[in-house]
C-alpha cells in the first residue's frame, strides 16, 4: 500500500516516463497499452492534435467558470447533438458517472415510476449512478441507495412483463456491457425497449460512456440496434485523456436554471481536447474502426488461451479460463491488459494501425 493514498486501487509497479500512441515508456521497458487507460484515450496516448489543443488552450486560460461561455462548449455540444442525428441539448459534466447523475435527475424531475437497469450494467460509483449499477458487492456497503431502482435480466420478455405490472419511468441501458466482459445485449431486449418507449412513453437512457464515440465502429453503440434514446450519456474518451462528460437530451429540455450544475464543467482545456477528438470521428475513420475490429478479433480468437471472443469494433472481450494468469504473462511480454467480468477487455487506440495491432497479438501468443 502506498502511504497517504486511499487503498482503492492496485497499480502496477511501474514508473511511467512518457506515453505515445499505444506505447507506454517506463522504468521497466516499453509496454503496449491494450485498453487505452480504460477507454479514456480513443486516439491513443499523447495524440499530437490533442496535445496541441490542450497546450494552446491552457496558454490562454485553464478555467473561467460558468459565468463565461466558452465557444468550444457550443462547438462540442453541436457536434455531439449532430452525432445523435436528432435535435437536442447538452449538459456537460466532469465524468461519465456525473453524466448519469444528470440523467437520473432529469428522469426524476419528469417521470414517476420505477427506473429499470439490467444485470451486468455499470453506470458509475457515485450514489445515484451506483443505484443503477449491477453488482451487489459494489452496492451493498453503501445501501440504502436511490429507491425505486430495479435490475432485470437481459431478456426482452421479462422487461415487457415487468412493465405490465409496474409503472416504468425509464430504462438505463448499456448496449455493450463493458464492465461485465464486453457483452452485447440481445436484439430482443432492444426491441422490447423500443416498444416501451413507443407505447408507454418510457424514457430510454443509453450509457455510451465506454461504447460510444466510435469505439464500436459507429458514433454510438445503440445505433447497431436501431435505438433512438431520449438521453445519451458520454464520458471517458470524449476528453482525450482529460476529465469531461456529457448528457445529451434528445428532443427535450429537462432542466431549468438552478436545477443542476458544476463548478468545473465544462473545463475549457478539456473542451479543447474534446474538440480535437471529435474532429477525427469521420465516417471514413469509423469504417476503419469496424474493419480493424473484425480483423483484430479474428486474430485474438486464434490465440492458444482464447475462448469466446465478443464485442463490436475495437471493443472486444476475450473469455479465458485464467484471466489473472494471462494478464500476468502478458505483462511479462510487455502488454498491459485489463480484466473485466472474467474476460480480457481490449480497448486499443482507435487510431492504431494493423501493424500495431498485429504486434499486440504476436506478444500475446503464448
Amino acid at each position: 500500500m502506498m502511504p497517504m493514498l486511499s487503498p482503492v486501487y492496485s497499480p502496477w509497479n511501474l514508473s511511467v516516463e512518457r506515453a505515445e500512441g499505444m506505447k507506454v515508456y517506463t522504468d521497466r521497458g516499453v509496454f503496449l497499452d491494450a485498453f487505452s487507460g480504460i477507454g479514456v484515450l480513443p486516439l491513443g496516448h499523447s495524440h499530437p492534435d490533442v496535445v496541441r489543443a490542450v497546450a494552446e488552450k491552457a496558454a490562454r486560460f485553464t478555467h473561467l467558470s460558468n459565468y463565461f461561455l466558452d465557444p468550444d462548449a457550443v462547438t462540442v455540444a453541436e457536434q455531439l447533438v449532430a452525432m445523435t442525428g436528432r435535435p437536442g441539448e447538452v449538459y456537460f459534466s466532469n465524468s461519465g458517472a456525473e453524466a448519469n447523475e444528470a440523467a437520473l435527475k432529469a428522469v426524476k424531475k419528469h417521470r414517476k415510476g420505477v427506473i429499470v437497469s439490467f444485470e451486468g450494467n455499470f453506470h458509475g460509483r457515485t450514489l445515484g449512478a451506483l443505484s443503477v449499477t449491477w453488482g451487489p458487492s459494489m452496492r451493498k456497503p453503501f445501501e440504502p441507495l436511490v429507491p425505486g431502482c430495479v435490475f432485470l435480466p437481459l431478456r426482452g420478455g421479462m422487461l415487457l412483463d415487468f412493465a405490465e405490472e409496474y409503472d416504468v419511468a425509464a430504462v438505463f441501458l448499456e448496449c455493450v456491457q463493458g464492465n461485465s466482459g464486453v457483452i452485447p445485449v440481445p436484439g430482443e431486449l432492444a426491441e422490447a425497449v423500443k416498444i416501451l418507449q413507443r407505447d408507454k412513453g418510457v424514457l430510454v437512457a443509453a450509457d455510451e460512456i465506454q461504447a460510444g464515440l466510435g469505439r464500436t465502429g459507429k458514433n454510438f453503440s445503440y445505433e447497431h440496434w436501431g435505438l433512438a434514446p431520449d438521453i445519451v450519456t458520454i464520458g471517458k474518451g470524449i476528453g482525450g485523456g482529460l476529465p469531461l462528460g456529457a448528457a445529451v437530451f434528445c428532443g427535450w429540455s429537462p432542466f431549468s436554471p438552478g436545477d443542476h450544475g458544476s463548478t468545473f464543467a465544462p473545463n475549457p482545456v478539456s473542451l479543447a481536447a474534446g474538440k480535437a477528438v471529435l474532429s477525427h470521428l469521420t465516417p471514413a475513420f469509423l469504417g476503419e474502426v469496424a474493419r480493424k475490429g473484425e480483423r483484430f478479433g479474428k486474430r485474438l480468437s486464434e490465440l492458444p488461451w482464447a475462448g469466446e471472443v465478443r464485442g463490436k469494433g475495437l471493443m472486444i472481450g476475450v473469455v479465458t479460463d485464467d484471466a489473472a494468469g494471462v494478464k500476468q504473462r502478458a505483462f511479462e511480454k510487455g502488454v498491459l491488459l485489463n480484466a473485466a467480468g472474467g474476460a480480457l477487455r481490449f480497448l486499443p487506440s482507435l487510431a492504431a494501425t494493423d501493424e500495431e495491432l498485429d504486434e499486440l497479438v504476436d506478444r500475446l501468443n503464448f
